[in-house]
C-alpha cells in the first residue's frame, strides 16, 4: 500500500496571492483559479490532496482490480486511476472517463463506463461488442446530453464516427462526412452537450503545421457544417489537440505538444496545458 500513499498524500494547499493592488477574491476565482479571457493561458494546477481522490468500488472491493475516481478541482485531472495486480506489483492505468451531461451516475471511457451506486462506482464495465472490437481502436469518447457518441478509431486510418439513440434504441456506429473525417491524425473528438458543435484535432493543408484543433457547427437540417480551423489563438506549428469544454461549459481546454530530444538523442513529447473563456467558440460561428 506504500505506492497508494504517496501518490494520494496531502500536500499543503497553496495561499490565494495578488496581483499589483487586486486581491484574487473568491468572487472571481474559478474553483481556486483565476480564470481566462478570450486570451488562451497555461493552466497551472495546485496539488492534489488525498481528499481529493475516493475509493471507486469500495462496496465490491477487488485486490486484483480496484481503483481511485478524482473529485477536485483540476479539470485536466484524469478522473479514475485503475490498480491491476500483475502478480509482483501493481500495474496503474488512467482512464480519462467523460461524464454524460445528461446523466451525471454514468462516465464513460472508451468502450468502457461506470456507473454511480449507492456507496460509490461500480467496476468498470464493457459497452459491448457494438464498440468492444478488435478492428477498431478507440481512443476517445465523447457524449452529449441525449446520449449521443462520438469516438475516434485510429485502427480505421484515424476517423471519427458517431452513435446516436434512435427511438430508444443505440444505433451502429457511423462514420461522419468526409469535410470531418479528412487530413492525418483525425483524432480527440468533443460533441458539445446540446450537439450545437463538434470539436476534433487533425493534421490539414490549410492548418498551421501539425495537429490543429478544428469546429463543425450543427446546421439547421442537422448536418454538420464545414471544418472551421480555430485560429491562431487555439492553434500553432506544434501539435494542439484534445480540445473539450469544463463541465459547466464556461471554459475550452485543449493541449499543446512538442517533440523534445534528450541527451542521449532519445525523444519524447511534452504537453502543457491551456483553457481561455469558451465564448471564443461564438467568435468562429459563421453568420447565418
Amino acid at each position: 500500500m506504500l505506492v497508494f500513499a504517496i501518490i494520494l498524500s496531502d500536500c499543503k494547499t497553496e495561499k490565494y496571492e495578488t496581483e499589483g493592488n487586486n486581491s484574487l477574491t473568491e468572487e472571481n476565482l474559478y474553483f481556486g483559479y483565476k480564470p481566462p479571457g478570450l486570451t488562451p493561458e497555461i493552466f497551472v494546477p495546485k496539488k492534489s490532496t488525498s481528499q481529493d481522490w475516493k475509493l471507486g468500488n469500495a462496496d465490491s472491493l477487488d485486490m486484483d482490480e480496484f481503483y481511485f475516481t478524482y473529485t477536485g478541482n483540476d479539470p485536466f485531472e484524469n478522473p479514475v486511476v485503475v490498480y491491476r495486480n500483475e502478480g509482483s506489483y501493481y500495474r496503474v492505468n488512467k482512464y480519462n472517463f467523460k461524464h454524460n451531461p445528461g446523466d451525471s451516475n454514468i462516465l464513460y471511457s472508451r468502450w468502457n463506463y461506470i456507473e454511480r451506486t449507492g456507496s460509490g462506482w461500480s467496476k468498470i464495465k464493457s459497452l459491448g461488442p457494438m464498440f468492444d472490437r478488435e478492428d477498431w481502436g478507440i481512443m476517445v469518447m465523447s457524449v452529449s446530453s441525449k446520449g449521443t457518441f462520438v469516438f475516434d478509431d485510429y485502427k480505421s486510418n484515424d476517423v471519427i464516427r458517431m452513435s446516436r439513440i434512435i427511438d430508444g434504441k443505440r444505433e451502429e456506429p457511423k462514420l461522419l462526412g468526409k469535410h470531418i473525417n479528412t487530413g492525418k491524425w483525425t483524432a480527440h473528438p468533443f460533441i458539445a452537450p446540446d450537439e450545437s458543435f463538434l470539436i476534433w484535432g487533425s493534421e490539414r493543408d490549410d492548418g498551421y503545421g501539425m495537429s490543429d484543433n478544428y469546429i463543425s457547427f450543427r446546421q439547421q437540417d442537422g448536418s454538420w457544417g464545414p471544418a472551421i480551423n480555430m485560429g491562431d489563438k487555439i492553434n500553432s506549428k506544434l501539435v494542439e489537440n484534445g480540445a473539450r469544454l469544463t463541465p459547466d461549459g464556461k471554459y475550452l481546454l485543449f493541449g499543446r505538444s512538442e517533440e523534445k530530444e534528450r541527451e542521449n538523442g532519445s525523444t519524447y513529447w511534452e504537453t502543457t496545458n491551456y483553457w481561455v473563456d469558451a465564448k471564443i467558440i461564438e467568435t468562429l460561428r459563421p453568420e447565418q
